[in-house]
């Protein structure tokens, strides 16, 4: 479907409708946009993580069980 098409299937629609299509248009770019910058700061950190091995220091513990006391 062509986006002519589907504008004008938009303003075929009951306002209530209208307005859905727009919240629901404006979580994806919403969406998109967190996932496009989280993205970038994986690549610029990336490098940083695999040669620091400051900033993996911890990874060890990962699968070690942590019990709180009282």
């Amino acid at each position: 479907m062509q986006t002519i098409n589907i504008i004008q299937e938009i303003q075929r629609l009951p306002l209530d409708k209208k307005y859905w299509i727009i919240e629901e248009t404006i979580k994806s770019i919403k969406q998109d946009e967190l996932n496009y910058k989280m993205e970038i700061a994986v690549n610029e950190l990336y490098n940083d993580y695999v040669s620091d091995n400051e900033l993996t220091a911890f990874s060890s513990l990962d699968f070690e069980n942590f019990y709180e006391t009282k």
